[in-house]
């Protein structure tokens, strides 16, 4: 009998296809991809014109900070809430919620641009709205990808997830400078405003999720304790979180001075701030998609290790950088490794915690990569006000590749 015949050549690239959508094989999950690309599109048109509007208004890196700031700190305060609705709630029934009150924020900030009556205050009060909304949207979205495909697509479905926040990335920024230059920041609050309704109308379709939701709880506050005892207790979860948080406040908070680069550093513009965006999710996506061609998740703390490490690297030398394409290329893997580093961690969290503390795990995900974020906005944003942009973020990315030489190398074991 003669020996089986090696794959051809066009057996590889269908089964490197297979493992990089299988997760669409759950009607759900796909319902849910479509509804969160087209709100992801609109959120991200929505953060580009607000940090232009900010910019333009104020003029003023500290402004951008602040307003950053008052966007993400609800997640870090609130955001172990938003984990314990998660466990104890209908996952699909709290998303519909948050997806309508992301809604609400988005039509009174276009409405107020429109009336020619926005402030930084007004701005900053409707960040720090939409901040608590995501205390509970996040962890709760999170939580709620393993309802719609079980854990045998988990990690696929993390890695597609990105993929899709980074096409959104792409798009939404590049659609936004558009609009700046030709109608202005009002337009892009409206359109995010009824990207909301697909994201809620797809949801809507769903079917009942799989995980049933107990009857009865423990207290609000003894679910608290279970979900910081364990995430204490188990040393791999402990050291992702640590990584995560130290990555949130000295590196991932260069976005907020974007537009100073676009506008003082690069000579560019609004079109040009899309374009530097732009090219961080070209990066993200690149690297999502890797991930998702993955057929399973054991080695992926060596992609977290190293992913960080190539961020730190490319972000410190993005910051020297003053022509702007060199400036876009270096953005691209900044993107690539930022997102295999953040993702990779994710999977692995979701991988090691058992599905009774999903939520509340995954919050504390949320806010040490987001809700620490504030932290880093308001650092950058001074940092920037006393020794400028490009030495606020050359030091931030030469601090992560300290950090993780430091405390890092735990997850080459994971």
């Amino acid at each position: 009998m003669s020996a089986p015949s090696p794959p051809g050549p066009s057996q590889a690239p269908q089964s490197r296809f297979f493992s990089l959508s299988r997760s669409f094989r759950h009607r759900d999950y796909r319902l849910f991809f479509t509804g969160q690309f087209i709100s992801l599109v609109g959120t991200w048109m929505q953060q580009t014109a607000q940090a232009w509007l900010v910019y333009r208004l104020t003029g003023s890196s500290l402004s951008l900070g602040l307003v950053g700031f008052a966007g993400q700190f609800p997640v870090f305060v609130l955001g172990i809430f938003g984990g314990v609705m998660a466990d104890r709630m209908n996952r699909r029934t709290l998303l519909v919620a948050t997806q309508a009150a992301a809604l609400l924020q988005a039509v009174l900030l276009a409405w107020l641009t429109f009336a020619g009556q926005i402030e930084v205050w007004q701005v900053m009060v409707l960040a720090t709205f939409l901040g608590t909304v995501n205390a509970v949207d996040i962890p709760t979205r999170q939580s709620f990808i393993v309802d719609l495909v079980g854990k045998q697509d988990l990690h696929n479905a993390i890695a597609l997830n990105s993929s899709m926040f980074n096409s959104a990335r792409i798009l939404g920024p590049s659609v936004a400078g558009i609009m700046l230059a030709a109608v202005g920041e009002g337009w892009c609050f409206s359109l995010n405003a009824l990207s909301f309704l697909a994201v809620i109308a797809c949801l809507l379709r769903m079917g009942t999720p799989r995980r049933p939701v107990p009857m009865s709880h423990p207290s609000v506050w003894t679910h608290l304790r279970e979900g910081f005892a364990y995430a204490w207790r188990t040393r791999e979860v402990r050291a992702i979180l640590q990584l995560l948080a130290v990555a949130s406040v000295i590196g991932m908070s260069y976005v907020v001075l974007m537009p100073v680069f676009a506008a003082e550093i690069l000579h560019r513009g609004a079109s040009g701030l899309g374009l530097l965006m732009s090219a961080t999710g070209c990066g993200s996506l690149a690297g999502a998609l890797l991930l998702a061609m993955r057929r399973e998740s054991r080695g992926i703390g060596r992609y977290a290790y190293f992913g960080m490490l190539g961020f730190g690297a490319s972000l410190a030398l993005f910051g020297l950088s003053s022509s702007f394409w060199l400036s876009f290329l270096l953005l691209l893997p900044v993107g690539f490794c930022m997102i295999v580093s953040m993702a990779a961690a994710n999977t692995i969290l979701q991988t090691l915690c058992p599905d009774e503390l999903r939520g509340r795990v995954m919050a504390l995900y949320s806010m040490m990569f987001m809700g620490m974020a504030p932290f880093g906005a308001l650092l950058s944003g001074t940092l920037a006000h006393m020794i400028g942009a490009q030495a606020t973020v050359t030091a931030g990315g030469v601090a992560c590749v300290l950090v993780l030489g430091l405390s890092g190398r735990r997850l080459l074991s994971l």
